[in-house]
């Protein structure tokens, strides 16, 4: 069963679904797109994790270093703009922390992902004119809570983890593309995410320079417990992932747990309700 597979020590079970609080959980979530042909719009369903009627089918993500694998168009970035609380599905439901946070207003979401949502961008989104410390420092500016010595300490610290001491004072275009993905890395874990969202992150990279993002990336996951959900093309992502949903047309088309390095998959067959109200 999909449940017990991408439950963690046997906390999870299938009937009723009665689980530990979970990081991440997504319910009967979808997003409807209107794609124009001719004069007529079509709507295009997104669903994401989703098992029976009345059961929940997100797993306990802390500590995981998942990827959400499918072509080009299947709806990976969609998936992860709701995680992020950037889009909001057309129904259903997400909760960070157990907490509902589909209900809540553009001001609240935006004091969520400042402090509870690291991101790394395909394109690193580096602010060109500052430097690589006051890049990492930026997001902390928007937490009054933290004052001005904390925030050195946190942009030295973060800094150090990626191995960018030595480059604190450079501005971006004095930097690899490397080097700026790990300022990328710096500035996201800097605010002490919950979550680390990854959209491409090595697409812009060489395969020796991404490479080597991803190993740090997978470091910081073991050594720190930091939740890492990537979007990605990148088998090699894949092939250091613990977790995985594959998805497919738009839906979520098989979950997998590497349990001793072997995957365990399940395929999702779920009866999912449309977003005029049908179910497909």
């Amino acid at each position: 069963c999909v449940a017990t597979y991408l439950s963690e020590g046997g906390r999870s079970e299938v009937k009723g679904f009665d689980a530990s609080p979970a990081l991440l959980r997504l319910q009967n979530a979808l997003v409807a797109y209107a794609r124009y042909l001719g004069k007529t719009f079509w709507p295009v369903n997104l669903a994401v994790p989703y098992v029976n009627p009345g059961h929940w089918s997100w797993l306990d993500l802390g500590g995981a270093f998942l990827a959400i694998a499918g072509p080009s168009g299947s709806g990976k970035t969609t998936m992860l703009n709701i995680i992020g609380c950037i889009d909001t599905p057309t129904s259903g439901k997400v909760f960070i922390d157990e907490v509902e946070v589909t209900c809540r207003t553009p001001d609240e979401l935006a004091d969520l992902r400042a402090r509870s949502i690291g991101f790394i961008f395909q394109t690193f989104n580096l602010f060109p004119v500052l430097t690589a410390a006051e890049n990492v420092e930026y997001p902390l500016l928007q937490l009054p809570e933290i004052s001005r010595d904390e925030r050195r300490e946190r942009v030295s610290r973060h800094l150090s983890i990626v191995g960018l001491e030595r480059y604190a004072h450079h501005i971006p275009n004095q930097l690899s593309g490397g080097q700026r993905q790990r300022v990328a890395i710096a500035r996201a874990l800097a605010i002490g995410p919950r979550i680390v969202l990854a959209d491409e992150p090595t697409a812009n990279l060489d395969s020796r320079t991404g490479q080597g993002i991803l190993d740090l990336m997978k470091e910081i996951n073991r050594r720190y417990g930091t939740t890492f959900i990537f979007s990605t093309h990148d088998r090699r992502v894949i092939a250091m992932a613990d977790r995985l949903v594959r998805i497919e047309d738009g839906r979520v088309a098989m979950l997998g747990l590497r349990v001793n390095e072997k995957w365990k998959l399940a395929r999702q067959h779920a009866v999912v309700p449309s977003a005029q109200g049908r179910t497909e």
